[in-house]
């Protein structure tokens, strides 16, 4: 066997386990939420009980396929800092922020986990090279 036959084998064989995990369907999706508001805000609700229709409507329902794991800061810098490092502990796979101060408070302590910025101003604080992204009437891919 060539050099080059062999390496490109070694090279797909290696890979094969690789492309396996990342066709799993059954994979458990997380969501970190991070939420301004009180727990009992009532305009707080609406908006997280609209993203969780939303969510249904796509096909994602919390538990079977996505956890949500929601954290409510009361307007509180310290408390948003303490949420913001609770919810990347739980490992997220993306996580949903309402104002531009729970974006920094993420930004403070991840830099790897995707950022959606849900709210009806635009952002003025992350740069053009983080990975936050600004929610709008945004399509939901099938689960």
């Amino acid at each position: 066997m060539k050099r080059r036959e062999f390496i490109t084998l070694f090279g797909g064989a290696a890979a094969w386990p690789l492309a396996a995990r990342a066709q799993q369907v059954d994979r458990m999706w997380r969501i970190g939420v991070l939420v301004s508001r009180a727990a009992d805000d009532p305009q707080g609700q609406a908006r997280l009980g609209a993203f969780q229709q939303a969510l249904q409507q796509s096909g994602w329902s919390d538990g079977p396929n996505v956890r949500i794991d929601i954290r409510w800061c009361e307007y509180d810098a310290d408390r948003t800092r303490r949420c913001a490092q609770e919810l990347t502990a739980l490992a997220p796979d993306i996580f949903l922020a309402d104002i531009t101060g729970s974006v920094t408070a993420l930004q403070h302590v991840t830099r790897t986990l995707p950022i959606v910025f849900a709210a009806p101003w635009p952002i003025r604080s992350a740069p053009a090279s983080s990975k936050v992204w600004r929610a709008q009437a945004a399509t939901l891919p099938a689960s």
